[in-house]
């Protein structure tokens, strides 16, 4: 089993409770077709792979998100990102996730028109086209790879993942790590450092970009990329 495989392996494992699993599972209400685990699978893949040997930063934030990679597979990817739309405002061109196949949506148009939005996604992406940083040379992830929802709310909604929640994706997370040996890490937010730490891995911290860290975040990119 080659190490990408392994790590889909890993994926397939979705923890006990209120997750959702996008390369696995059916969003049947808010999902466009049954095909879209599937196409989240592949667009996954190909975004990985094509950065097996391009990669020099991974970027591991906290948890999937129901505007990101619920829909897309891909952390702090969200589909507007994707399909292009935010290339005249945000400056955000529609193949920087991948080249070898083409980007699909798989949310209901209902749900969202341009498909769907999420701020920590577009920060984070605008960030590294703005500093000139070659998307390709970054490899998005999560300390906990699936996307945690507020049963009371549903599937669209997010909720922070306990202790015990994020010891879950371990093993998710080691296989991703092996995917990209001896890369830099950057932990965006307190809850991956919280988890990186247990893993004895060394780490760059920088603030999580939601809840009014944007500011704060660009400048500690900023000053990671001078400064190597």
């Amino acid at each position: 089993m080659t190490e990408l495989q392994n790590l889909f392996h890993e994926l397939e494992k979705t923890p006990n409770g209120a997750f959702f699993n996008p390369w696995f599972e059916q969003d049947k209400k808010h999902d466009r077709s049954a095909d879209a685990p599937k196409i989240r699978r592949r667009q996954l893949q190909a975004y990985l792979a094509e950065r097996l040997d391009s990669a020099k930063y991974l970027f591991i934030a906290e948890a999937l998100g129901y505007q990101g990679g619920h829909f897309t597979g891909i952390a702090m990817t969200s589909e507007r990102i994707l399909l292009g739309h935010h290339k005249s405002v945000h400056g955000i061109p529609a193949d920087g996730a991948f080249k070898t196949i083409a980007p699909e949506r798989t949310s209901k148009r209902e749900v969202n028109e341009k498909g769907m939005s999420e701020p920590t996604a577009t920060i984070m992406w605008k960030a590294l086209y703005n500093l000139g940083i070659d998307p390709y040379e970054t490899v998005l992830w999560n300390a906990l790879s699936w996307h945690p929802y507020d049963p009371e709310d549903g599937l669209l909604s997010n909720r922070t993942p306990t202790d015990s929640e994020l010891e879950a994706g371990f093993a998710s997370l080691q296989a991703f790590l092996d995917l990209y040996p001896d890369r830099k890490i950057i932990a965006v937010g307190r809850k991956c450092e919280q988890v990186l730490d247990e893993f004895g891995s060394s780490y760059i911290p920088v603030r999580h970009p939601a809840n009014g860290g944007a500011p704060k975040f660009r400048r500690q990119l900023k000053e990671l990329m001078e400064h190597g």
